[in-house]
């Protein structure tokens, strides 16, 4: 009797299936993956400045920040985090004026605390990446400034775990239980995730792609994404993977979305191209557009059937991220 009553009460508990396997086999996970990458550049920094040394450390950490990047919610977006770790487009360049500054400037702004005070578009993977990889002349010893935003992103790395591990996963877990001021009922948790999905398959469509798409009269390939880290095209592909098993652990049962998904990753795996240079032929520039289609097809999917699924829908602008 017993048994069955706590049985009884664990069905009837507020913490849904479908946000709980989310939270626990892809949020927690990702950002712990995600915080032990950033530590090991750090410390690989801390050894040694050489681009070539740091090139493997630094692929791994954008590696695991695509498996988490779609999350515009919680401690990620505490104090400007998500933004400091990926700030782009960047499309005024400000991100390289403001190192330029720090560069040349007083070495105390490099100092923790300082620098996490810097403007976001100076710091995290694409204020490295024109470290690593530049563009452009170097006007000073990049060496401090390297280990300076290495350090602040290990920093904002493991913030962001502790903050999910210390109390926004149980905002989460608890939605509609007395006390949660923050998601009042089951059905604002599961729109919280659901919104997440649907911003970054907007994302991967209208920025990822189309930026380097531009026009067909003006196509614009050095607008793409990680293009000196030649990641532009791996991006997309993770972050496609990334959403994909998220989808799942909201809800398991999705044929059409899944399809859709597999559609949209089997197309990004087949292009040769990793940083989208051909979008400057027709020929290569329609197939980022079929791609792009796919994208866009894919989202209206997913936004029926998981929609349906979870009792939620967008009502407002995705990118909104509430």
């Amino acid at each position: 009797m017993h048994k069955t009553l706590a049985l009884l009460l664990l069905l009837a508990s507020p913490v849904h299936a479908d946000v709980e396997t989310a939270v626990t086999d892809q949020i927690l996970p990702g950002y712990a993956a995600f915080a032990e990458a950033t530590a090991a550049l750090a410390t690989a920094a801390e050894a040694s400045c050489d681009p070539q040394l740091l090139d493997a450390p630094y692929q791994a950490a954008f590696d695991a920040w695509l498996g988490v990047s779609h999350l515009h919610l919680g401690p990620g977006e505490e104090q400007g985090r998500t933004l400091a770790i990926a700030f782009w487009p960047d499309p005024k360049g400000l991100g390289w004026k403001h190192q330029q500054a720090l560069l040349t400037g007083d070495p105390a702004a490099l100092e923790p605390a300082a620098f996490a005070e810097q403007s976001v578009a100076a710091r995290g993977f694409f204020g490295l990446e024109r470290l690593l990889y530049p563009a452009a002349a170097i006007p000073a010893d990049p060496c401090p400034l390297i280990r300076a935003t290495t350090a602040d992103l290990a920093r904002m790395a493991a913030e962001i775990q502790a903050g999910w591990q210390g109390g926004f996963a149980d905002l989460l877990l608890t939605a509609g239980q007395p006390g949660n001021a923050t998601y009042l009922t089951g059905a604002e948790a599961k729109q919280a995730l659901f919104t997440q999905l649907a911003s970054a398959l907007e994302f991967d469509a209208d920025q990822r792609l189309g930026r380097p798409l531009g026009t067909f009269d003006k196509p614009r390939p050095e607008r793409a994404e990680a293009i000196a880290a030649g990641r532009s095209r791996r991006n997309l592909l993770l972050s496609l993977q990334s959403l994909r098993a998220f989808a799942l652990a909201l809800s398991p049962d999705l044929p059409q979305s899944m399809a859709g998904f597999d559609k949209a990753i089997a197309l990004v795996g087949a292009a040769e191209d990793p940083v989208f240079a051909a979008v400057a032929d027709p020929s290569g520039r329609l197939k980022v557009e079929i791609l792009q289609q796919t994208i866009r097809a894919l989202r209206q999917t997913l936004v029926a059937e998981l929609g349906a699924q979870l009792g939620v829908d967008v009502g407002f602008n995705s990118a909104d991220g509430d």
